[in-house]
């Protein structure tokens, strides 16, 4: 009786510490996706001025190939 306590108590003790485990992996994911937001946030207006010189480099690249541009 007192070896099946034991082995309960283990497996409890087992769970307990798979689910803090959990729980700062989860944490850590969670601090992981403030920084990106937060870098994404503070560099957007960026990101989307490179984009569009990077459209506008491609179209006039094209451009500068066409026989029908003058």
């Amino acid at each position: 009786m007192a070896q099946q306590e034991a082995e309960r108590a283990r497996f409890m003790v087992e769970k307990a510490e798979q689910q803090k485990a959990a729980i700062i992996s989860a944490e850590g994911d969670s601090k992981a996706s403030e920084l990106i937001a937060n870098s994404l946030a503070t560099a957007a207006d960026g990101l989307i001025e490179l984009g569009k010189l990077e459209a506008a480099e491609d179209l006039a690249y094209q451009l500068s190939s066409s026989r029908n541009i003058t």
